[in-house]
C-alpha cells in the first residue's frame, strides 16, 4: 500500500513561533512512517519559508508551493497570526491542496476574540464582555479586570491588572503585540477546557473537559503554560449537569464558528454556569499539550489522534 505524504508546517512569524516549532516537531515524530511520508516545513520569525533541514528554501515562497503541490495533504502546526487565523488555509486552499484544521473563514473568527464572542453570544453561549481598546484610547474601567491582545495565542500579551497603575503598562504590552486589545472583567470560576474534533463521516467527538488548576489568585498566562506550575485534571470533577452544559456549549459555538479538525474551547465555568473564555483553532499539539492528553484521557492516543485529523482533512477534500 503507498503511503500518503503529509507536509507539516512548524514555527509561524509571530510571537509563538517556539510553540510551533514544538508542535510540528512533535507531530512530524509521531505521525505513523508505515502509513506517512512526512515533510517538514518551517516559517521562520521573519517570514522566510525554511526546508527540512533548516535551510532556506532558495525560491521563497515558489518553492514552498512546488512542495505543497507535491504532497496529499498539509498538517500546519501554525499557532496565532499569519497561521492558525486561516492565512495558511487560504494558501492551502489557493494550492489546492488538502489540510487539516479549520478553513479561511473559522480560522479568522476564532483567532479574532472580539469576533468570537459575538458569534458565541448569538448562539446563546455567555462570554466575559468587555471593551476594545486601541492605542490612544482611555478605557474608564472597575478593576480587577484582564487585558489582552485580540489577535495572539499562548497567552502573549495577557496581563491581570488589579491596581489602577498596572491599567496603562497592561496595554502597552498588548498592544505590541496587535492594534486592538481585551479589556475585560474578572469572571470568577474553575477554567476548564473541551477539545470537539470532527471526524471523517463529520460526526464529532468530544473528549473529557480539562480543568486547569492554579495557585489561588493566579493566572494561566505564557509562563504558567510552559512552566509546569499549572495542574491539568483529566477528567475535571463535573456534575453530569455540568458536564452537558460544557459539551453543548462547546460544540455549538464549535458550529456556529465552522471548525474543521480539532479546536479547544476554553471556559470559565462559575455558579451560573460555563462563560466562554476563547477558541483555539491550531491548539498545542505536542504529545503533552492539552489536546493531545485529553483525548488520551478517551482512549485515543497520540498517533492515533493525528490519524483522525489527517483522515478528516482527505475526507473534506474528497
Amino acid at each position: 500500500m503507498s503511503r500518503t505524504r503529509v507536509t507539516v508546517i512548524g514555527g509561524g512569524a509571530n510571537c509563538e513561533h517556539e510553540v510551533g516549532l514544538a508542535s510540528a516537531a512533535s507531530v512530524a515524530a509521531a505521525l505513523d512512517h508505515d502509513r506517512y511520508v512526512v515533510d517538514c516545513l518551517t516559517i521562520a520569525p521573519d517570514g522566510r519559508w525554511l526546508g527540512s533541514d533548516g535551510s532556506p528554501l532558495a525560491s521563497g515562497m515558489a518553492g514552498a508551493l512546488d512542495r505543497l503541490a507535491h504532497t496529499d495533504v498539509v498538517f500546519p502546526a501554525v499557532h496565532g497570526p499569519r497561521g492558525e487565523d486561516g492565512t495558511l488555509a487560504a494558501l492551502c486552499v489557493l494550492a489546492a491542496v488538502p489540510f487539516v484544521g479549520s478553513g479561511v473563514r473559522s480560522g479568522a473568527l476564532a483567532m479574532d476574540k472580539w469576533a468570537t464572542k459575538l458569534v458565541a453570544e448569538a448562539v446563546g453561549v455567555r462570554t466575559a464582555g468587555g471593551a476594545l481598546v486601541r492605542a490612544g484610547d482611555a478605557p474608564q474601567v472597575e478593576l480587577p479586570v484582564v487585558v489582552k491582545p485580540v489577535e495572539a495565542g499562548s497567552s502573549f500579551g495577557v496581563s491581570l491588572v488589579e491596581h489602577a497603575e498596572q491599567l496603562a503598562p497592561a496595554l502597552a504590552a498588548a498592544l505590541a503585540l496587535d492594534d486592538r486589545v481585551l479589556v475585560e472583567p474578572v469572571v470568577h470560576g474553575r477554567e476548564v477546557d473541551v477539545a470537539v474534533l470532527r471526524r471523517a463521516d463529520g460526526s464529532l467527538l468530544v473528549g473529557p473537559p480539562l480543568e486547569i488548576e492554579v495557585a489561588p489568585g493566579g493566572l494561566f498566562d505564557t509562563t504558567a503554560k510552559y512552566d509546569g506550575s499549572a495542574r491539568f485534571v483529566i477528567p475535571a470533577h463535573l456534575s453530569p449537569a455540568e458536564l452537558e452544559c460544557l459539551t453543548t456549549a462547546a460544540t455549538a459555538v464549535f458550529e456556529a464558528l465552522g471548525c474543521e479538525g480539532v479546536a479547544r474551547v476554553d471556559f470559565f465555568l462559575t455558579a451560573d454556569g460555563p462563560v466562554l473564555n476563547e477558541v483555539n483553532t491550531m491548539p498545542g499539539m505536542t504529545r503533552h499539550s492539552q489536546v493531545p492528553r485529553i483525548f488520551a484521557a478517551a482512549g485515543v492516543d497520540y498517533p492515533d489522534l493525528l490519524d483522525l485529523l489527517v483522515s478528516a482533512a482527505l475526507a473534506r477534500a474528497a
